[in-house]
């Protein structure tokens, strides 16, 4: 076979021109949180906004605690189109989508305990706990159609299809504010409503684009996906070993998230619908800037999957660059429309003048973020996932003490501020461990 889509170029132009369909595609992500955020926060009471801000952290923790779906198949598929084996992507590919069925069942027949867990640990009233109830319930069905995405996702970057996976991005992000805003505004379903958007846009997206992988591998590699030589315990257990350190990293990485909604909710209602409101300029710049990481994994996978340690150092070098210009790009727009955004997002005069007393720390947050963002890419199409995971554990552990004692004594603006260090602390970890992919050449 020749590799003829492959890439050994890792100048800034062409990052650049891997990084654009993912753009766009990653804009559309934090834009369907925006817009589902506008929906609860344009109903004149700040419950359906918490509601939502609690149960879509939940849900998330759960979905991207399974981010090994996708980060794990980015990792292996780039080392394996280095090598032209297509064969034996395929046969990952198929292991992977075994691997779903296998843990989807269990998550949606543990809903009740989920439900359970959240009426334990946030304070909330009776109506708001029957929102997050509702959100969840339906959510949680489109379980399997996400993890399928994550797949479909990873392969597609690995192979560096980047306007394949942007395209599927893109397509699950629009159908989902489409069915959203009609089921919210013209039904009045409100969080229902939200939940319902979701989950049918997921399993459309996820239909229409296994068809279209089916006939990508056909035409593209000649082969014929076959389940012969699926069950290999070698390659499942490399599988599976990368795949959980990488579950233990994502866990730990949502669960820092879900613990600022926690520590909003123990401020008030106010505070934690403010904090959903601010988390979508962090996911808004997170995405952006995981263009750079996402299109980075490829060409870092194919160069150390070739060995090639040069292709390899300016890849890192170029893309850590490009990643932090775009982030004080990021940051200059946050400074010009800051408060506009915010009036779109809610009506509610006292959510609007605690947003705007939070501006500062989003500003600063982009480009102190941008290089732990990058690293990640780095990490992930190398599959080192065992520096990933400490890295993250001494992170996240760090945060957590740091956070408690900043939210004491300075309130929400502590638990910001934790944030910034959180991302500092996240570089310097990876920084670290990064000397020991470079001498693994």
């Amino acid at each position: 076979m020749i590799n003829k889509y492959s890439s050994t170029n890792t100048s800034k132009t062409n990052i650049l021109l891997l990084s654009i369909p993912i753009f766009f595609s990653n804009l559309a992500i934090p834009l369907t949180g925006i817009i589902d955020t506008g929906l609860m926060g344009n109903l004149g009471q700040t419950k359906f906004l918490a509601a939502t801000s609690i149960g879509t952290s939940v849900m998330t923790m759960i979905i991207w605690s399974f981010g090994f779906l996708r980060m794990g198949t980015v990792g292996l598929v780039a080392q394996l189109y280095g090598k032209s084996d297509y064969r034996e992507i395929t046969r990952l590919l198929l292991r992977n989508f075994l691997i779903i069925v296998l843990i989807s069942i269990p998550i949606i027949l543990l809903k009740p305990l989920i439900l359970n867990l959240i009426k334990e640990l946030f304070s909330t009233s009776s109506e708001t706990q029957q929102l997050i109830e509702t959100y969840v319930s339906v959510r949680v069905l489109s379980i399997p159609a996400e993890f399928t995405l994550y797949i479909l996702i990873g392969f597609y970057l690995g192979i560096q299809k980047t306007n394949i996976s942007s395209l599927l991005i893109i397509v699950l992000s629009t159908v989902n504010i489409v069915f959203s805003s009609f089921f919210v505004l013209s039904l009045n379903l409100d969080i229902f409503g939200v939940a319902l958007g979701t989950l049918i846009a997921s399993y459309f997206t996820a239909i229409i684009f296994s068809f279209y992988s089916y006939k990508f591998v056909i035409n593209k590699f000649q082969i014929y996906p076959s389940i012969q030589g699926i069950i290999n315990y070698s390659k499942m257990l490399k599988l599976i070993t990368i795949n959980f350190d990488i579950f233990i990293r994502t866990v730990v990485l949502t669960f820092s998230f879900l613990w600022v909604s926690y520590l909003g909710s123990k401020l008030g209602e106010d505070y934690l619908a403010v904090n959903t409101i601010l988390m979508q300029f962090l996911i808004l710049s997170a995405f952006f800037l995981d263009a750079y990481a996402y299109s980075t994994e490829g060409i870092v996978g194919y160069a150390y999957g070739r060995k090639n340690k040069k292709s390899f150092l300016l890849v890192v070098k170029n893309s850590v660059q490009l990643s932090f210009f775009t982030a004080i790009i990021i940051s200059l727009i946050y400074v010009l429309f800051f408060k506009s955004i915010i009036n779109i997002i809610t009506d509610v005069d006292i959510l609007r003048f605690i947003s705007y007393k939070h501006a500062f720390w989003i500003i600063i947050l982009p480009p102190i973020a941008s290089f732990c963002y990058q690293l990640d890419g780095i990490f992930i199409g190398t599959s080192q996932t065992k520096e990933m995971r400490n890295a993250m554990l001494i992170s996240v552990m760090s945060f957590i003490v740091i956070s408690i004692y900043l939210t004491k004594y300075f309130g929400n603006h502590g638990l910001w501020v934790s944030l910034i260090i959180f991302m500092i602390l996240r570089s310097l970890t990876l920084k670290y461990f990064l000397n020991r992919i470079i001498n693994k050449f």
